[in-house]
């Protein structure tokens, strides 16, 4: 059951579209969704969902403000009839691109859409899309790269700070959020029709989908998140697009079922039934058993710590850098080249 107390907003840390950060007169922190609670300032007395923190879970040490007791009513009316976050208290007309940006290829008697080959990057963690981003960036400047979040972990698009920083230094064209993921500059009711309007209408040249921040395990074969690749993956060979699984490895984590190719890696390629090509760095060659039918392609990726110094970012996965955990690293490096290896170069002209 969760948890709420009522405490008092003192300071407000950080604002951006979608999220406040605050720290209230405990000492404590929150963040609040202003998509689906409204803003909040300095002397408001709010409701805090206090459950994640108490039991030290992944929300970083931040409650989740419920509700604004200075204010009695709220009123945010959407631009559609598409509800996320549906039958809760906390349910929101978000609309959804497929009926505020329809198209002659979404109706129903267009028959199956078709992405046109173009790559699809499919990954289990959130911090994947920081690094293939900033990979995409050095090999390939200028490449039109749409994100698609997933349902599978945070809910809120405007929680994640690494999506901010690649919004504000051009490395997306655009973000979509699909299933019950919320905030993105498009909505989507599904993912395979988020990767249609990732391409149709934001002109994607090439698609990361990942998850949003945290990711649930439960060190069983198939009770994590991370599976969700396996329908992802499959959704995107169906639709015509070309499927490039992000390996998720390790070369430092303290848990064996993590280190050389995840578990959840490996669970997720073990459901999808068509042989992939999977993407993985000379290092991990000697683990080809863990993918299964799939194809291993063995790439040397760039040096992942030079691309991402060259976009000025920072990004981690568990607090490790990619000189603490190059295993990490080099694998979405491995996949985010591949991805770029099957472009055509920047301006070049189909023939007709």
């Amino acid at each position: 059951m969760p948890t709420f107390r009522t405490l008092r907003v003192v300071e407000i840390l950080a604002e951006r579209t979608g999220l406040q950060r605050v720290r209230l007169d405990d000492g404590s922190r929150a963040y609040s969704l202003t998509q689906l609670t409204g803003t909040v300032s300095v002397s408001d007395e709010v409701v805090v969902n206090t459950t994640a923190v108490d039991l030290g879970l992944g929300t970083g040490g931040w409650h989740v403000v419920h509700w604004n007791l200075a204010r009695r009513e709220l009123s945010q009316p959407g631009p559609g009839h598409i509800m996320k976050v549906r039958y809760t208290s906390l349910q929101a007309d978000t609309g959804a691109a497929e009926e505020l940006l329809p198209t002659a290829s979404m109706r129903p008697d267009a028959g199956m859409p078709h992405l046109g080959g173009v790559p699809i990057l499919v990954g289990s963690l959130h911090s994947q899309l920081g690094v293939a981003a900033a990979v995409i960036a050095h090999l390939r400047p200028g490449t039109r790269v749409s994100y698609v979040m997933t349902d599978g972990a945070a809910l809120p698009l405007a929680l994640s700070d690494l999506v901010a920083d690649l919004c504000e230094r051009g490395l997306l064209c655009g973000t979509i959020t699909a299933g019950h993921a919320f905030g993105g500059d498009l909505e989507a009711v599904s993912v395979p029709s988020a990767l249609q309007i990732a391409v149709e209408l934001q002109h994607a040249e090439l698609v990361v989908c990942v998850m949003g921040p945290g990711v649930v395990g439960t060190d069983t074969t198939l009770g994590t998140t991370s599976v969700e690749v396996a329908a992802v993956l499959a959704a995107v060979d169906r639709l015509g697009g070309t499927p490039v699984p992000m390996v998720r490895a390790s070369s430092a984590d303290a848990r064996a079922r993590h280190r050389g190719i995840s578990h959840h890696t490996r669970s997720a390629l073990a459901l999808v039934a068509m042989a992939l090509d999977v993407p993985i760095p000379p290092e991990l060659a000697d683990q080809v058993v863990d993918i299964g039918h799939h194809r291993a392609v063995v790439i040397e990726p760039p040096d992942v710590a030079t691309a991402l110094e060259a976009v000025r970012m920072t990004v981690t996965t568990m607090g490790r850098g990619p000189t603490d955990d190059p295993g990490f690293f080099r694998a979405v490096g491995a996949a985010a080249q591949h991805a770029v290896d099957l472009l055509a170069p920047p301006g070049t002209v189909a023939p007709a």
